[in-house]
């Protein structure tokens, strides 16, 4: 039992220590090739996006998490099984590690800059993954704690508030790879 407990307390850090050697070992940038690392890049069109810990895609992957833990939460309720946080987290975090692979895979990363305004896209670096999954891992902790409602009214703030500020967000990035639209991406270059 304790053997267990500790194996669950050690995949999320094996999850992200083997996605950020394999991102680097398929040849991300471990840091903004600028040679610097900030805690916050705000500007969108710049090839110094994705490249720090935090930017305007940062909500998206906290998103990611709340979406994730009401996603296992139901699956849990309709086969009546309990819900236990940690094989929750590690499934969720495997889940968004495999997105950050495949995300910054060079087929994805062309299609990013064949479809959308990202013209400046050239993958994230390996400390920007780690933090979009760590992002993803706290939304999916405070999904846990909060009230439904809350949850709810958090994920459409800040889908909003990311939609105003850079015209971009979860919600036009996924409509934007699967089916880009001429006119999200005339309204996108207006910025």
């Amino acid at each position: 039992m304790k053997n267990q407990r500790l194996l669950s307390y050690l995949a999320v850090p094996a999850i992200l220590a083997v996605t950020g050697l394999w991102l680097w070992w398929r040849g991300r940038v471990l840091i903004c090739k600028c040679g610097t690392l900030r805690l916050w890049h705000g500007e969108v069109v710049s090839s110094e996006n994705s490249q720090h810990l935090l930017d305007w895609y940062s909500p998206s992957h906290l998103i990611h998490g709340f979406l994730f833990f009401a996603l296992i939460a139901l699956f849990c309720r309709l086969f009546r099984l309990k819900m236990r946080f940690l094989p929750a987290l590690t499934i969720a975090t495997l889940v968004e590690a495999a997105w950050e692979l495949v995300e910054n895979s060079d087929s994805v990363i062309e299609r990013y800059r064949a479809v959308t305004i990202s013209l400046d896209y050239y993958g994230d670096s390996v400390v920007n993954s780690i933090s979009d999954i760590a992002m993803m891992i706290l939304g999916f902790a405070l999904a846990s704690r909060f009230p439904v409602w809350l949850s709810v009214l958090l994920v459409i703030a800040l889908e909003v508030v990311t939609m105003l500020v850079i015209r971009d967000g979860l919600l036009l990035n996924i409509v934007m790879l699967l089916n880009p639209l001429d006119a999200i991406r005339e309204w996108q270059a207006a910025r």
